[in-house]
């Protein structure tokens, strides 16, 4: 059998001969219909493939259809076909796997063209002009993209399906494409009948959606690098301030300040535990409800013990019973914010973590004989909306798995949010019939933990509605006839419900409030008196915000975007303007000080409903309605003239020294507490001759070595997470997250990660 060797797509390949172009694509499995072949520079055509035959030597060039035809197979190697670019190298192997050996696939590993960290990078003066630069860190990853794409006929970026997606592929083809073919291709989920739809349908980039991104990026960069460099002349060095994070700053502050206003009231309530006489009936609560027809108030003790004395000995009587059927209707598929609220709520995820595991969910998970492949939608997302294909593919599941009761006639069809980005989906599953528990095997327990979470909700959200049955027991206190002139009329009222249907419950879960039934009563009926009990209250303030309430707050506000909640919450506790206190978001004495500066010196820019304007802004150049620069310009003409005033106005607080009883204990001066950059810190008065710099005191003796005291500070590595040290280290290494009332509690131990010696001019914590 003779041999033939050729160079095809630019690569050396031998084949058993002899061999004609038709063979040839035979044995690529190219259908001859959807190629162009290329023999010795020479287009041949179709009718000819299968008369010319290859001889040693011979180059030949295939090049497949991207815009048409059934599945992309492949363009032959990498010689001549085609170098596609995603963000994530964790993409690569999956589509690639999708495309067919004629594609290559890189990946940009982000940005590779940005602003300078340097300096603002907006020329202000001509249009505001961005100066993009190669990221430095990024120089090797754009050299060898470029090295890829030398002999490629076509590039085709397939970048994350958003602003910022749009904008790293708009920067790739300005950096590659030259006297390139160049498109763009867009998915929303890794999955291979939805990338190889994509690659059938390329498009050009959508330069509104880079404007819009632009917009977001130059408008951040005005306000950063203004804000920040004003903070460091006015506090301390190393602060920052955000177009969006000072606005959520200010959220949480707010909040704290109203927490530490409020007045606490006390009040009492009566709670009756009831029976029915005949029958082994449970138990059940009523609540005193109102007296002489009037609403219960109950102001104190002494209130409280009057009601107990009149209402004892007397009977309760059933005076009415009410009925009704509600139905609890499913709940959209999530968003970016509710998934990020859920994920907060059920698993204790912070925000970014949701974030990180649903990304690998998105990029693809090794699935035992699939291979690797994306189990969710892409994340981030403002829609609710879930394509025809797969309502009718869930809607296949719930017939199958729960029965034609839990299928509704007509799929519910749920409304996004004014400019919601409808091009997109909710977050669902990429395939409903990958039960959570049939692949938990391939993931992690986190992964596992969110994916069944949002396959739990979109497949819930298009089921039958849950029937609850709930009951309303009005119980009267009787009169006794001998002292009926002083008898007051006390009115109890019991709830409870049933769930007679599951429907959507099923899978979203029951609350005790939707299945908790009394029992069955009727009218007239007496009761039996189990206990009755006054219990003491008092009024709360709001609750500080937690992960999943301050990204309530912020979509309810229109302030930030899906994208960006994640990065506020980081950028927040990253410098120190909050801290994590159990589960709530606490503002820190730092982060009330800069609130307070920025709010008294750009009230307008701090302003939510400015702020959420903003954001609509941002949408309208997104939607092609109006230009980013017109957008910017808008914003710099109020915000130009705020700067200037505040670098004379604003108060220096680093300027101002609060002066203390101690003494510096290297050179006997004055010890004086000053504002930096993790808040307030105690230096010497005697700087800078003298660089003694340390934590103030907490006040409580170290539990440890009973000499030292207790002072806050944070790691220097992982994420900077706070903690309280001996003043005694390293002679003595007692640390806790917490701060103890006496002795150390079981948590407490040597320290693994105490903080640095303090610096020149201020210590680490």
């Amino acid at each position: 059998m003779t041999r033939v060797s050729i160079r095809l797509n630019g690569e050396e390949k031998t084949f058993d001969g002899p061999l004609s172009l038709a063979a040839l694509l035979g044995r690529l499995s190219l259908p001859k219909e959807k190629v162009v072949v290329e023999l010795n520079l020479e287009i041949v055509p179709r009718t000819d493939l299968e008369a010319r035959a290859l001889k040693d030597g011979d180059e030949v060039e295939i090049v497949h259809f991207v815009g048409g035809g059934s599945e992309p197979k492949a363009r032959g190697p990498a010689g001549g076909g085609a170098l596609v670019i995603v963000e994530s190298p964790a993409k690569c192997k999956t589509i690639h796997k999708y495309l067919g050996a004629g594609y290559e696939v890189a990946a940009s590993m982000g940005h590779v063209v940005d602003l300078p960290k340097s300096r603002m990078g907006i020329d202000v003066e001509h249009g505001f002009e961005p100066q993009y630069i190669v990221v430095k860190e990024k120089k090797k990853t754009l050299a060898d993209l470029k090295a890829k794409a030398k002999n490629k006929r076509e590039i085709i970026l397939a970048c994350d399906p958003d602003r910022e997606g749009e904008a790293i592929s708009w920067h790739l083809k300005n950096a590659l494409g030259d006297g390139k073919k160049v498109s763009r291709v867009v998915f929303h989920e890794i999955t291979k009948d939805a990338v190889q739809e994509a690659f059938r349908h390329p498009t050009e980039i959508n330069m509104d959606l880079v404007g819009a991104q632009q917009a977001r990026r130059v408008l951040d960069r005005i306000v950063g690098y203004s804000l920040s460099p004003l903070l460091w002349q006015k506090v301390g060095r190393g602060l920052s301030a955000g177009r969006v994070q000072s606005v959520a700053l200010r959220l949480v502050v707010d909040r704290e300040r109203q927490i530490l206003a409020f007045s606490t009231e006390e009040y009492w309530t009566i709670e009756a535990d009831l029976k029915k006489q005949k029958g082994q009936s449970k138990t059940f609560v009523a609540k005193l409800e109102k007296v002489k027809d009037q609403k219960a108030r109950i102001p104190d003790r002494e209130t409280a013990e009057g009601y107990l004395e009149k209402i004892k000995g007397r009977p309760f009587v059933v005076r009415d019973v009410r009925e009704q059927r509600k139905k609890k209707n499913p709940s959209s598929p999530f968003t970016t914010s509710k998934l990020q609220q859920a994920a907060y709520n059920l698993l204790r995820f912070p925000a970014s973590k949701t974030m990180r595991t649903a990304q690998t969910l998105y990029e693809g998970v090794e699935i035992g004989e699939e291979g690797s492949i994306g189990l969710i939608t892409y994340m981030r997302t403002d829609s609710v909306r879930i394509s025809d294909g797969a309502v009718a593919e869930i809607r296949k599941l719930i017939l199958g798995d729960f029965g034609k009761a839990y299928l509704p006639a007509t799929p519910p069809v749920y409304r996004s949010k004014k400019r919601a980005q409808e091009a997109h989906e909710a977050i669902r599953p990429t395939s409903a019939f990958r039960r959570p528990e049939d692949i938990e095997k391939y993931l992690t327990p986190d992964q596992f933990k969110l994916y069944r979470l949002i396959w739990r909700q979109a497949v819930s959200s298009q089921m039958t509605p849950a029937v609850i049955r709930q009951e309303t027991v009005e119980i009267a206190v009787g009169r006794r006839s001998a002292d009926a002139a002083a008898a007051e009329d006390y009115l109890f009222k019991a709830t409870g419900s049933q769930v007679e249907f599951a429907g959507c419950l099923v899978l979203q879960g029951r609350s005790e409030e939707e299945d908790n039934p009394l029992p069955k009563l009727k009218a007239e009926e007496t009761l039996d008196l189990v206990k009755i009990e006054k219990h003491q209250h008092f009024t709360k303030p709001p609750a500080r915000y937690t992960d999943a309430s301050l990204i309530k707050a912020l979509e309810e506000n229109g302030i930030g975007r899906p994208s960006t909640y994640a990065p506020i919450l980081m950028t927040l506790t990253g410098r120190d303007y909050v801290r994590r206190e159990g589960g709530s978001l606490a503002p820190t004495e730092l982060g009330m000080l800069v609130t307070d500066l920025l709010v008294k010196h750009f009230e307008k820019i701090m302003d939510f409903k400015f702020t959420a304007n903003m954001e609509e802004a941002l949408d309208r150049v997104e939607e092609g309605a109006i230009e980013w620069v017109a957008v910017v310009k808008e914003f710099y003409g109020i915000f130009d003239g705020q700067v200037a005033l505040a670098r004379t106005g604003m108060q220096a607080v680093k300027k101002e020294n609060e002066p203390t009883d101690e003494v510096c204990e290297k050179c006997g001066k004055p010890m004086v507490i000053k504002w930096g950059r993790r808040g307030r810190f105690m230096s010497c008065s005697g700087w800078p001759e003298c660089k003694n710099a340390k934590s103030i005191s907490t006040g409580i003796a170290c539990p440890q070595c009973r000499e030292g005291k207790l002072v806050a500070r944070r790691a220097k590595s992982g994420k900077g997470r706070p903690f309280y040290g001996c003043t005694r280290y390293p002679n003595c290494n007692f640390i806790t997250n917490k701060l103890p009332s006496a002795a150390p509690s079981s948590e407490d131990g040597p320290a693994t990660e105490p903080s640095s010696d303090a610096s020149e001019t201020e210590p680490t914590a």
